[in-house]
Order: structure tokens, then sequence, then C-alpha cells
């Protein structure tokens, strides 16, 4: 089975958000909870469905991720830019999903 977590966007600001381990809401994918076996993702689930209902969040969804050398990659490419930003570079010092360019001063 594919590794899952549990990500949506918050209702106050439409930043998106993944789901912890201790069941809030965080801004980084790699604080996010990551289910490996069924039980985990059908409680992901539960979870999101309570969280959408109490108008906490809003677009929730389960996504398949991979974790190399520690790190949190979602597979696909929607995810990737809702995790780490959009994919082209648009602003000066910004290289897309490279991210912030290190510009020395």
């Amino acid at each position: 089975m594919v590794d899952k977590v549990l990500t949506a966007n918050r209702l106050g600001d439409g930043i998106s958000v993944w789901l912890d381990a201790s069941g809030k809401w965080v801004e980084s994918l790699q604080d996010a909870f990551i289910a490996r076996h069924a039980e985990a993702v059908a409680a992901l689930e539960t979870t999101g469905k309570r969280a959408f209902d109490a108008n906490e969040v809003v677009d929730v969804n389960v996504v398949d991720v991979e974790e190399v050398d520690g790190v949190l990659r979602p597979l696909r490419m929607r995810e990737r830019i809702r995790a780490e930003g959009p994919s082209i570079a648009y602003a000066p010092g910004y290289d897309g999903l490279a991210g912030p360019k290190n510009v020395a001063a």
C-alpha cells in the first residue's frame, strides 16, 4: 500500500493544511501523520469528514505520498504545488518548486 496523508484547506484563510498525529491541522506536509495501513486511512477519512462537517476545513482529501530520505513528497503534481508552492519562477528570488534561491547580499 502507498503511504497516505490527509490534506485540506483551512476554511478561514484557504491555506493548505495537513493533519498531524495529534489531530491538529498543520501548515507543513513534513509534520503530517502518515497512514501506512488501511485502518489508518479509514481513521483519516473519518477525521476529515468530521472536520469538514464542523466547518474547520474544505476540500478534504487523502493523498498518496512517498518518503525519500525522511522527506515526504506527494505523488501528484497538484499536491506538490499545494505543499511546496508554484512550479514556475514567478517572483524575484523564487525558483518554482526548487524554492527560494540562496541569494547572497
